[in-house]
């Protein structure tokens, strides 16, 4: 299973970025896609996930309202879009994919495979 999150970049507060996530997936029976955040010197947090069936999904408090997650099972791909950003949501960004997912997690340790970060810079 291998995942490339890709999108990153420098926005000013106010604005919009879309992450994306492409991923190779094995037949699990469910599974799902989170995105996580680090900001510089802080723990990783979770900031949202989706179900591999698209129908389900969970934000994080901070994000609830201005993030939205999707993901187009065609493409093997799922979305982060990042909306009305602030400084505080500057971050290295990561997906990952939880293979047994029968309900969504925020704990990263029930993701065993991860991508590479992307790094959304906000400024003010």
């Amino acid at each position: 299973v291998q995942l490339q999150a890709f999108g990153g970049g420098l926005v000013q507060a106010g604005g919009s970025l879309r992450l994306s996530c492409a991923f190779s997936v094995r037949t699990f029976t469910s599974y799902a896609i989170g995105w996580f955040r680090q900001a510089q010197g802080k723990e990783r947090e979770f900031v949202a996930a989706i179900a591999m069936s698209g129908s389900y999904t969970e934000f994080a408090d901070s994000v609830k309202g201005r993030f939205a997650i999707s993901k187009d099972n065609a493409k093997n791909t799922a979305y982060l879009q990042m909306n009305n950003l602030k400084p505080e949501d500057t971050a290295v960004y990561y997906c990952a994919l939880d293979p047994y997912a029968w309900r969504l997690e925020s704990d990263e340790s029930e993701y065993d495979y991860w991508g590479q970060g992307t790094l959304v810079t906000v400024s003010s």
